[in-house]
């Protein structure tokens, strides 16, 4: 392992990254990283049993896509959202002859909530599907596969094949500087040996 102004670096087998991984892992966590950052990140870096051109692949693709909207964190599809700004839209016209115009209004605003939601969850989907064949299919072909959070930002490439697999090259920075002293401090104890969570 190298240690770099901002990180961690290692180049090797695919063995020699999982080991690496896991090892930067549990020095942040006996760092008193922040939990959910340290979980997000522990479930995204390379482990032993994956392949990097299908699984760590799939995870940066989901990691670098547009997040969910309202409507889809809400588990509603764009239909359910359009169903409702019409039935909304409907109590509007109906109220308009009997009720004030607060009640009208009202109806008014939340058909107008339910359309746009129903428009933004049609657009993300769309705009994540674009992303994820743009990312699988060129992306990963020029750049290192990444992550990034709060906590480290990571970059992973493959750089050669060897007659026994490939040369990977895996680098973990910290954002933190206290955080990565620390954790700087935890892998010299535990040293190249030390072979992680894998």
């Amino acid at each position: 392992m190298e240690e770099r102004v901002s990180g961690f670096r290692v180049r090797g087998s695919w063995e020699d990254v999982v080991a690496h991984g896991g090892r930067i892992t549990r020095a942040l966590r006996e760092s008193d990283a922040d939990e959910d950052a340290l979980a997000e990140w522990d479930d995204w870096r390379p482990k032993a049993h994956e392949d990097l051109g299908e699984e760590v692949s799939e995870k940066a693709v989901e990691k670098a896509s547009l997040e969910r909207g309202a409507g889809e964190r809400a588990g509603q599809a764009a239909t359910e959202d359009l169903e409702r700004a019409s039935e909304h839209a409907l109590e509007s016209i109906e109220k308009a002859e009997g009720d004030g115009p607060e009640d009208i209004l009202e109806k008014r605003e939340d058909a107008l909530e339910y359309g746009l939601r129903a428009v933004d969850t049609t657009t993300r989907k769309a705009i994540r599907t674009l992303e994820t064949a743009v990312y699988e299919r060129v992306m990963t072909r020029f750049a290192p596969y990444y992550f990034d959070n709060e906590l480290v930002s990571a970059n992973l490439r493959e750089t050669t094949r060897l007659e026994d697999g490939g040369e990977f090259v895996f680098q973990v920075n910290s954002h933190d500087d206290q955080l990565k002293e620390k954790a700087s401090q935890r892998l010299d104890m535990v040293g190249e040996a030390g072979r992680g969570d894998v």
